[in-house]
């Protein structure tokens, strides 16, 4: 299995030393700012991102984190960072260009780990297919509904049909609600549709009766 890569953008040396000796697991890219980073990903993109905030050359992490999406979209970014107030720590892990993690330091090593882990298997692509694959389910579930609802009252409607031509009487709305096990505005509906098609003819079920009584259970 291929070592995961990951690239750390920190310009604390006893702090990279944490990380080299906590992530020891990994293949370690280091650099010290920002923009460092964007030069170098193009030639050597790493499997996940640990960003400091406050970097050399008086740069700041989490204003590069939108050119850092736009080059790893997939990739999952750590903030790790002692100089970020509550509201900046939300504000990075919300919106299309947000980090998936945000650390304080010191940082315990034990969640550190953990949260590359974890970070490594359920971030980034991986995380990218199982939402294409749950929409896929969505789609196929709501279509199956769909389908299934549709040839159900095409179903329930060729019977009203047969049994009003086959009645002088006017349709007995409640009667038909009971035997078809669906709401009496479900049957009126039903009946307005057929005369709408040419399928029963208009005096089958006048207009001006619309009677709104409570809906009995039912599809």
């Amino acid at each position: 299995m291929n070592t995961a890569t990951l690239m750390i953008i920190e310009d604390d040396d006893f702090q990279y030393e944490i990380y080299e000796e906590a992530l020891a697991s990994y293949r370690l890219l280091r650099v010290s700012t920002a923009t460092e980073a964007l030069r170098r990903i193009p030639k050597d993109p790493p499997d996940a991102l640990i960003l400091d905030h406050v970097l050399d050359k008086g740069e700041l992490g989490l204003n590069f984190l939108p050119q850092l999406k736009e080059l790893l979209p997939f990739v999952p970014i750590i903030v790790v960072s002692g100089a970020l107030e509550v509201h900046q720590q939300l504000k990075a892990l919300q919106g299309p260009r947000r980090a998936h993690y945000c650390l304080t330091k010191p940082v315990d090593i034990r969640v550190l780990k953990a949260t590359v882990e974890t970070a490594l298997k359920e971030c980034g692509e991986r995380e990218l297919v199982r939402q294409i694959e749950a929409l896929e389910r969505s789609h196929r579930v709501d279509a199956a509904e769909l389908f299934t609802r549709s040839t159900d009252r095409l179903s329930r409607q060729t019977h009203i049909r047969e049994q009003v031509q086959k009645s002088n009487e006017r349709p007995n709305i409640s009667a038909l609600s009971r035997q078809f096990g669906v709401a009496r505005r479900t049957i009126i509906r039903d009946l307005q549709e057929l005369i709408r098609r040419g399928e029963l003819a208009a005096e089958s079920y006048p207009e001006w009766e619309n009677p709104s009584e409570t809906d009995e259970p039912g599809a």
